[in-house]
């Protein structure tokens, strides 16, 4: 039975902190969250893979996919945008209806908003086909902050787009998108997709090197102050690993594995202005069904460019239930907004001030 919370609530939740992989202790203080269902009374079944942005007014649109199940060829892209604090009904936007009529699902959405000098275009990748095996990219666009979408185009072979979290867009023009497959064979490989005019055509693909075989998908990337980039990864090796670039994107250092526990699950990272790096995690480790260790959700900090944290505030702990697929930004308010799958049933969004975090 899925429990019920309010549309709109405050609560208190005590933080705790984390050394490297040792247990939680308590922080000593407490941090206000404000927390959310998108999805009050939500348009389908199953709810999963959400995605945050923040457009030009500073209101913000969410999406993520729904339908009866996830597989399921009902599943569609919704989105809804929060404007004077109040979410939108939930909207299709997008389909995997093909020409001859025949529905596929799809995955994945990734939001991308350009600024004003690259035309203020907001972007919104996702994925078509029966599984992540088989699924390919699409891309739709919006002129009027999601009001209105484009018709879907097809991305080129072998592009997907960035498979879950957000892309950058670097200093020289390039959009930068974290990227991965899994193949019929059971691998996992990164690679990370660059595009010079906002996905319309793409340089080659850069693989990322995995030497030690973790079994590596779903980057989520975060530039640093000296203009290199880091991609924190789910991994197969009960801890999320990491890999720099240093020259925009065009290379990538061998995966490494982090401190920081991880089921196999989907995490985001966030470079915030202050220079502190935020992880957003399920930090258990894996046990014998996919779904185990996703029934805790963390905040973790780092001050020193992502080589030690500590946990700082558990956003969710229930155990049998799944919070997971963190999405989240910093908007020019300084706040944190995040959004992840509560329970596969609705998107949770959380607001949260990070001067609080300590």
């Amino acid at each position: 039975m899925t429990r019920r919370v309010p549309g709109l609530s405050r609560r208190r939740l005590l933080g705790a902190a984390l050394a490297g992989a040792a247990g939680p202790r308590a922080w000593g203080a407490e941090l206000e969250l404000h927390k959310r269902f998108i999805d009050d009374q939500p348009a389908t079944p199953q709810v999963h893979a959400s995605t945050l942005v923040e457009l030009p007014d500073g209101s913000l649109m969410a999406a993520w996919f729904g339908g009866t199940a996830e597989r399921a060829p009902d599943v569609r892209i919704w989105c809804s945008r929060l404007r004077a604090g109040a979410w939108s009904v939930p909207r299709a936007v997008a389909d995997g209806v093909q020409p001859d009529g025949s529905p596929l699902p799809t995955w994945n959405p990734v939001l991308f908003q350009a600024d004003a000098a690259r035309g203020g275009k907001l972007l919104l990748f996702y994925k078509v086909g029966p599984d992540p095996r088989q699924w390919w990219g699409e891309l739709i666009t919006s002129d009027d902050g999601g009001d209105h979408w484009s018709s879907p185009r097809r991305l080129p072979d072998g592009v997907l787009g960035p498979i879950r979290s957000k892309p950058l867009m670097l200093a020289d023009g390039t959009l930068l998108c974290p990227s991965s497959t899994e193949d019929k064979a059971g691998r996992w490989r990164l690679h990370m997709e660059r595009s010079r005019d906002l996905g319309r055509s793409w340089l080659p693909n850069v693989p990322v090197a995995d030497p030690k075989g973790y079994g590596l998908i779903q980057p989520s990337l975060v530039v640093r102050p000296d203009g290199s980039v880091l991609a924190f990864a789910r991994s197969r090796a009960n801890r999320i690993a990491v890999t720099r670039s240093r020259d925009g994107g065009r290379s990538w250092s061998a995966a490494a594995l982090t401190s920081l526990p991880n089921p196999n699950a989907g995490i985001e990272a966030l470079g915030l202005a202050d220079g502190r790096l935020l992880m957003v995690f399920n930090p258990r480790e894996q046990g014998n069904d996919w779904w185990v260790g996703r029934d805790r959700l963390d905040l973790a900090l780092s001050g020193d460019g992502g080589h030690t944290w500590r946990t700082v505030a558990t956003l969710e702990d229930e155990p049998g239930q799944e919070f997971s697929y963190p999405a989240g930004i910093q908007t020019r308010d300084g706040l944190v907004h995040l959004t992840y799958t509560y329970q596969r049933s609705h998107i949770r969004h959380v607001q949260l001030d990070p001067r609080r975090l300590g």
